[in-house]
């Protein structure tokens, strides 16, 4: 456990953060599970109008540091090359 009043503060920080980066996590997965649905259901002007709001979400996720700026990226073209094939 914490010993100085530093290390406290330090563990209570962390806390904060894990709980915004987890929500922030979740909203992406969010926004990424309507983009796969939409592909699912073969519906390709859906699936474009869910890849276009979940793009921004996921380099803001990487601009927050939230997850890699690659990843994200690599996430978006993924779901983009996906829904063109459709």
């Amino acid at each position: 456990m914490a010993n100085t009043a530093s290390a406290k503060k330090a563990t209570r920080k962390i806390a904060r953060r894990t709980a915004v980066n987890k929500a922030r996590r979740s909203r992406v997965r969010g926004f990424v599970r309507k983009v796969e649905e939409a592909i699912a259901s073969g519906d390709k002007s859906a699936a474009q109008e869910a890849l276009r709001n979940a793009q921004p979400e996921l380099m803001r996720a990487a601009g927050k540091g939230v997850m890699h700026a690659n990843t994200a990226s690599r996430k978006v073209s993924r779901l983009a090359s996906r829904v063109k094939a459709l």
